[in-house]
């Protein structure tokens, strides 16, 4: 590890924070249904928006109706992206020809995208179409995000209302998110990825000479426009089959910066935005807090062990200070190569510009754990806001336990029915990792397309349904998913970690809702403080170690122990 190498990990976190304390607040204003700069060029829109889909946006819904709403949307957006990618062969802007995708790959394809995990069991050069990558897997894009953005702010309204009924309108904030926040944004990044050589085109592919007088063919098509989303939109799924450590994805340390910022900015700017929307800003600081703690460590915990090497390399005299570069770019460095891997799974973003699989044991055990924490680091649009105030009142009901008083948050007493439900919805993420891992670990058909052996490979299975249950999308490389027991079975895991989750969190959001907003007293437990903070902190880490410490001792750790003793897998 280096100095310079910290200060450029301190500057991206920095320049994330300055843009998303006004980005926050305005995204309170939108969710609002304030005016705001854009509103002048918008709002004709999104009435238009309006009139064409038959929504009143005065009328709100309860949260019920709300969450019938969503999964009518997201269902109807996984059965056609389903028939698109079927019918890809049939369809327009296919100048390479490419066929349909297989039953199981486009369900998996499907399902990943709509759920905002974007798992690729393929190489998207070599099997989508110009017109699968704009009209299916960009769109999908946008709304997946939205989606999950809309349900935060629905669980945000119902700690800041009082004896109410309704927690929005699912449709009118999906609308406003693609319309005020996602698609400005995405517009503006993406001219700015142009220009520092990131393609825009319709051509499929562009021919070269090589410097040794080789002919080469090197695809091309719409990159940008999908980069900015995939990365705002904390998508992460990769118009090339290596990602962003493609150089046409990512060309440059600048270009990496850039999207290290978009995955960030507005996941913590609606942290801040939730602060606004109940009216107390402190308790945005305190949860930021809670973020910054974890998401710190593990960068550094990544950083460290990629800066550590492997004993054989190091004994071999290979690279003896600069660790372990395997998998990683050199325009990169390990400093921007862990900052990446740790942002991107403390997300739920799943972008890579290195390959996880080749970091050392416990450098790839940090972005594992990461995930397997909920991915609340700030986590997915919306997705990790959410999964982060279900995390808070399990942490409120344990001081309540403690001290002897009536659990509280933000005024409102969580009583059983809300606890129920929280630790119903923690459950959902190690009941589909473990369980998924523990059949596959078994079974010959997914045991066949493991890369390596012995804890490396439990390894790879471990961290693919990590991947695909926290809607992630990363990989361990040598895992060849591309089968029907891969493609269904994680495709089975996205929609629980997506959608299994929302329920139980909507049930508490329609409690809360209807319950009256206390005004703090003497004996409230404050949730403003650091004493708080640490509570939060504690809590996730406990419920995360006790839930898949034994797993990681199988896998990664295992693997450390006998990389130290010098046999490598």
């Amino acid at each position: 590890m280096t100095v310079l190498g910290w200060l450029q990990i301190a500057i991206i976190l920095a320049l994330v924070l300055a843009a998303a304390v006004p980005l926050g607040g305005y995204m309170a204003r939108v969710y609002a249904g304030e005016r705001t700069v854009l509103s002048a060029v918008l709002a004709p829109v999104e009435r238009g928006l309006y009139r064409l889909a038959g929504v009143d946006p005065a009328r709100e819904q309860g949260a019920l109706a709300y969450t019938l709403g969503m999964l009518a949307f997201n269902l109807a957006g996984v059965v056609l992206l389903y028939a698109l990618l079927r019918l890809q062969g049939l369809l327009p802007f296919n100048p390479l020809g490419f066929g349909a995708l297989s039953p199981d790959l486009a369900f998996n394809t499907a399902v990943s995208f709509v759920s905002n995990t974007n798992w690729q069991s393929y190489g998207g050069e070599t099997t989508m179409s110009l017109f699968s990558q704009m009209a299916g897997l960009t769109v999908q894009n946008f709304l997946s995000a939205a989606t999950g953005l809309a349900l935060a702010v629905a669980l945000t309204r119902a700690f800041a209302r009082s004896n109410a009924s309704t927690v929005g309108n699912f449709f009118v904030d999906m609308t406003r998110s693609v319309l005020y926040v996602l698609l400005p944004l995405a517009i503006l990044t993406a001219l700015v990825q142009v220009a520092m050589g990131v393609p825009q085109t319709l051509d499929a592919a562009v021919a070269a000479t090589t410097l040794e007088g080789a002919s080469q063919t090197i695809a091309v098509g719409p990159v940008a426009t999908q980069m900015a989303i995939k990365q705002l939109g904390t998508n992460g799924g990769g118009f090339f089959n290596v990602n962003a450590a493609h150089p046409f994805e990512n060309p440059s340390p600048f270009a990496n910066a850039l999207e290290i910022w978009q995955m960030l900015v507005i996941s913590t700017a609606l942290v801040f935005a939730f602060g606004r929307m109940i009216g107390d800003r402190r308790q945005a600081r305190a949860l930021l807090a809670a973020i910054a703690v974890i998401l710190v460590a593990g960068i550094a915990v990544t950083y460290w062990a990629e800066a550590a090497g492997t004993p054989s390399l190091l004994a071999a005299g290979i690279d003896p200070a600069g660790g372990n570069m395997e998998g990683k770019e050199v325009r990169f460095g390990l400093a921007a190569s862990s900052m990446f891997a740790a942002v991107t799974t403390g997300l739920s973003d799943g972008a890579v510009n290195a390959m996880h699989g080749s970091f050392t044991p416990l450098g790839g055990l940090a972005p594992m754990f990461l995930i397997q924490l909920g991915e609340i680091l700030p986590g997915g649009n919306g997705s990790g806001l959410y999964g982060l105030l279900v995390m808070a009142i399990i942490a409120v009901f344990v001081a309540g336990l403690m001290v002897g008083r009536t659990p509280e948050y933000l005024g409102k007493k969580i009583e059983v029915a809300e606890v129920k439900m929280a630790i119903l919805a923690v459950l959902i993420l190690p009941c589909a990792i473990l369980g998924f891992s523990a059949v596959a670990a078994v079974l010959p058909d997914a045991l066949a397309g493991l890369g390596n052996a012995g804890p490396h490979g439990l390894s790879e299975i471990i961290y693919a349904y990590s991947s695909a249950a926290g809607n992630n999308g990363s990989a361990f490389g040598g895992l060849s998913a591309n089968s029907p027991w891969w493609n269904t079975t994680l495709g089975l895991a996205m929609l629980l970690g997506r959608f299994a989750y929302i329920v139980p969190m909507m049930a508490i959001a329609g409690s809360l809702a209807g319950k009256t907003r206390l005004t703090a007293s003497s004996g409230t437990f404050p949730t403003h403080g650091l004493l708080f903070v640490g509570l939060l902190v504690g809590v996730i880490l406990i419920l995360g170690g006790l839930q898949f410490f034994p797993a990681l001792a199988l896998g990664p750790i295992a693997e450390q122990v006998q990389m130290l003793a010098g046999k490598t897998f």
